[in-house]
């Protein structure tokens, strides 16, 4: 398991264009501060406050983890065009 947490104003936008985005194939569960994806490489989690997006991701056996890091980062980086996103992608509990 994974964890990142990303400063932004706009974590309540970028969380829900991400889950109406992958809601077209896969099964999305979300409102505007949680979210939760299941994609192939595992399950995306996301949270937002006022200040930062909080991603957490639970890789399936075998995933690769820094594909499925890079696979959610790039997408909302392409949400939020107009800042750079900064993912410190950590270990988590």
């Amino acid at each position: 398991m994974t964890a990142a947490d990303v400063p932004t104003a706009h974590a309540s936008r970028y969380l829900q264009q991400l889950a109406k985005h992958w809601s077209h194939k896969f099964k999305v569960a979300f409102t505007p501060t949680e979210a939760a994806i299941e994609l192939p490489l595992g399950l995306c989690k996301l949270t937002a406050n006022d200040a930062r997006l909080h991603v957490v991701l639970t890789p399936v056996a075998g995933a690769d983890l820094g594909k499925f890091q890079s696979v959610v980062a790039d997408h909302l980086q392409r949400f939020g065009h107009k800042e750079t996103l900064v993912f410190d992608w950590r270990e988590a509990a």
